[in-house]
């Protein structure tokens, strides 16, 4: 092999060897501006299905896989208990009523028979005057006039009774309707209570989504709060990037953010703006944090999660689920925001009217019994 040979396969390999170099800087190392890890899965919310009120499991009407609209019946509990309960409310409310109108009735006897006593006070004492005038000319004895003077005195004592039974009686019914009466508000606060205890025999999806974890049977009997199955909502996902602490300098809250998941592969890409830091690392918030106080430490570099939010048009077009792997890259050249964020996102923030239970069924129930008693 000439020298002139030698020469050019050693440029050769060179040039080889550069360009190797130079594929694995690109694939390694990220561009300028930006920030990218293949640490990062996606992440939704878990929303736990449990029973209000304890009870045996008669009908299930959806198990893992299935998809449930919110509201939509899940668990349905035997409610005869809770039905008697409810009829034992209504009976109570009804005697409440009805005592609540012996009050009112009680209290005109006992105004009327104060006015009987005060008309007694007046003729006892309309008596005595005359047998006072009879005794000066001497026609009656000083007995008899001893007597009306007694007689005086107890109309005068049975007034002051009397009013005193009265005062009691009107201060059970003074300045109130019957239906803002003690005893019948009680009384239809118990009915609430009933129904709202029948009510929750049947168990609602939370939220709409998939069902997972469902871990209940029928005929089970159920505690108030046991965990029957989940929902997870997949229109609503995001993505935990795990950056490394050196990575973390120049990510701040705003910046787009381009995605891929392994399940679809590079030909699908998903646009995303980055949430927020977490609070700390991932070794930070473990269930057995590393002890770090010893002899034998060995720097690891640490990894933080980075909240990112994913667009909702486009995964509805490519769904995505919980656990899967993502390829994450942050445009990294806004610097605007800080690094923590210092307010609450608008990325956040979850609300469900399925379990608040509507008190206008129990209200109905309250005014028909009032109604029928009053």
């Amino acid at each position: 092999m000439t020298p002139s040979m030698i020469s050019r396969n050693v440029m050769l390999a060179t040039g080889v060897l550069a360009l190797a170099g130079a594929a694995y800087t690109c694939i390694n190392y990220d561009v300028a501006g930006s920030e990218s890890t293949e640490d990062a899965f996606v992440n939704g919310n878990v929303v736990a299905v449990t029973a209000q009120v304890g009870g045996v499991v008669t009908s299930l009407a959806a198990d893992t896989t299935d998809h449930v609209s919110a509201g939509m019946p899940l668990v349905v509990l035997d409610d005869v208990d809770a039905r008697l309960a409810l009829d034992r409310a209504k009976a109570q409310l009804a005697k409440s009523v009805r005592l609540a109108r012996a009050q009112v009735a009680a209290a005109g006897q006992n105004g009327a028979n104060v006015d009987l006593r005060r008309v007694d006070l007046s003729r006892a004492k309309a008596d005595l005057s005359r047998r006072r005038e009879l005794l000066a000319s001497g026609a009656i004895s000083g007995e008899e006039v001893q007597h009306a003077e007694e007689a005086a005195r107890v109309a005068e004592a049975a007034l002051d009774a009397a009013r005193q039974q009265w005062a009691g009686s009107q201060a059970l019914v003074d300045r109130i309707s019957l239906d803002k009466n003690p005893e019948v508000m009680t009384a239809a606060a118990q009915v609430r209570d009933a129904y709202i205890a029948a009510y929750r025999t049947s168990v609602p999806a939370p939220v709409s989504g998939v069902v997972t974890k469902r871990n209940v049977q029928l005929g089970q009997k159920i505690t108030p709060g046991a965990a029957l199955m989940s929902v997870v909502p997949l229109d609503h996902l995001w993505v935990d990037a795990n950056f490394k602490e050196s990575q973390l300098a120049h990510i701040r809250p705003g910046q787009p953010v381009k995605l891929s998941a392994d399940l679809y592969g590079r030909s699908v890409s998903y646009s995303g703006i980055v949430v927020g830091q977490d609070a700390g690392t991932g070794s930070a918030f473990a269930l057995l944090p590393a002890q770090n106080a010893t002899g034998n430490w060995i720097k690891v570099v640490q990894r933080v999660p980075i909240r990112v939010a994913l667009d909702p048009k486009q995964l509805a077009e490519h769904p995505l689920q919980l656990g899967l792997s993502m390829r994450v890259s942050v445009d990294t050249r806004r610097q605007e925001a800080p690094r923590l964020a210092s307010h609450q996102s608008e990325h956040h923030g979850d609300q469900t009217d399925v379990l608040a239970t509507p008190l206008a069924g129990a209200d109905a129930i309250v005014n028909d019994v009032i109604a029928a008693n009053r």
